[in-house]
């Protein structure tokens, strides 16, 4: 995407997640802005595993009306960087009862987002979640034995290949994630693209959300990758396909069109992000429900 959102959390952290090489984690810093159902503090901690030092900004939200140890989910955004997207969902899991971790990967690496701005690869960033995981599997107020990931475009394929054991190695010893939300994760890539491998799943549920009109696949390509995986990983799947949605769908801020080479399965070319708030809200129950049920909350 040609657009860059910087949230106000993160234009605190960011100079110090460029800048340091330090992998000590800095202390958390109260947000003075706080709603009702979460108090957020904001965060950084080191890419686990990353080939150079990187500190990775981030926000934790825990909700208010945690008692004890409560489950979270790793929130990772897409090639535009860190938007409203993000917000969304975490306030809805807040009520929930789930704590959540906001994460800017763009921050740590000096980058401004788009396709002309972001890593080369998906694999670049997949150190930041197995840091964040490390991040809250430590934390007091966290459920080690329940953290989720979920993502949008480039965060969805993060939440995709954390699914897999050849991924899901990079990991500290003992941890994992336990449920994947990936959302509209462009589904043509894999097993197509060298280092886009989707098999051998680690056991834990995907629950996969994907646009009938994304222009970065066919309206059948998720449809078609789970067909083609083996009856133990199908079992792990779950996928719902919105009619008329196309990437995006959950931006609900005025329609743009972008330009990327993983357009048009590969082609290359223009994607429309138009937003649907209908979808969007349904997307977002669903996100909530899967997790609520992966970590065993009442509704």
């Amino acid at each position: 995407m040609k657009m860059f959102v910087v949230r106000p959390w993160i234009a605190r952290l960011a100079l110090a997640a460029v800048l340091s090489g330090c992998p000590q984690q800095e202390p958390p810093k109260e947000d003075p802005v706080q709603t009702p159902v979460a108090r957020h503090s904001y965060v950084s901690f080191p890419a686990l595993g990353a080939p150079t030092p990187l500190q990775v900004a981030g926000r934790l939200s825990i909700p208010t009306s945690a008692q004890g140890k409560v489950p979270a989910v790793v929130i990772a955004h897409g090639s535009g960087g860190v938007d409203t997207r993000g917000s969304y969902y975490a306030q809805a899991l807040h009520e929930a009862g789930i704590a959540t971790l906001e994460i800017d990967m763009w921050a740590a690496r000096g980058l401004s987002g788009g396709s002309e701005g972001r890593p080369r690869a998906v694999s670049e960033t997949m150190p930041d979640a197995w840091g964040a995981l490390k991040f809250l599997s430590s934390h007091p107020s966290i459920d080690a034995s329940r953290i989720g990931i979920m993502g949008f475009s480039w965060g969805g394929v993060m939440s995709m290949l954390s699914a897999t054991r050849k991924y899901a190695s990079g990991a500290e010893p003992g941890q994992r994630f336990v449920a994947h939300a990936p959302l509209y994760p462009v589904c043509w890539v894999y097993n197509r693209v060298p280092g886009y491998e989707f098999g051998e799943l680690t056991g834990s549920p995907v629950f996969l959300q994907a646009g009938e009109a994304d222009a970065y696949d066919d309206p059948d390509s998720c449809q078609r990758l789970v067909d083609s995986l083996s009856p133990a990983d199908r079992d792990d799947m779950a996928l719902t396909v919105y009619p008329g949605a196309t990437h995006g769908w959950d931006r609900l801020e005025p329609a743009i069109r972008i330009t990327d080479p993983y357009a048009h399965t590969g082609k290359g070319g223009e994607v429309d992000i138009v937003p649907s708030p209908e979808t969007a809200e349904t997307s977002r129950r669903a996100v909530v429900d899967f997790f609520r049920t992966r970590f065993g909350l009442s509704p």
